[in-house]
């Protein structure tokens, strides 16, 4: 069991700079900047609606269109880094009124 000190260290918002020169505070290792982040959230699309962990998740594999998104399985995409299952429903919501849906296979 952690030590209230060793918890309040932990927890410690430490400053960092990013390659572009901004400055942020982060109390865990996770480097990305929020400056950053906030910039490349696109303004409308499918990927405007999800968080920015699964956002990144999907465009490390190449997912940038709803009809890249069909090429893989919802396994496959719950199984990438940064892809939670609240990401689920809204991938599915933005297949449906784009008049897509998932494979055959997982229907």
């Amino acid at each position: 069991m952690k030590t209230a000190r060793e918890v309040s260290e932990l927890s410690e918002k430490r400053l960092k700079q990013c390659e572009n020169g901004h400055s942020f505070y982060k109390s865990s290792d996770c480097p990305v900047c929020p400056v950053c982040s906030a910039a490349e959230k696109p303004e409308d699309g499918f990927l405007a609606l999800l968080s920015a962990p699964a956002r990144r998740a999907l465009t490390r594999a190449g997912i940038t269109r709803l009809e890249e998104l069909r090429k893989f399985s919802q396994k496959e995409i719950l199984g990438l880094h940064g892809v939670g299952p609240a990401t689920l429903p809204i991938l599915q919501r933005a297949l449906t009124e784009a008049g897509l849906d998932w494979p055959a296979a997982e229907a």
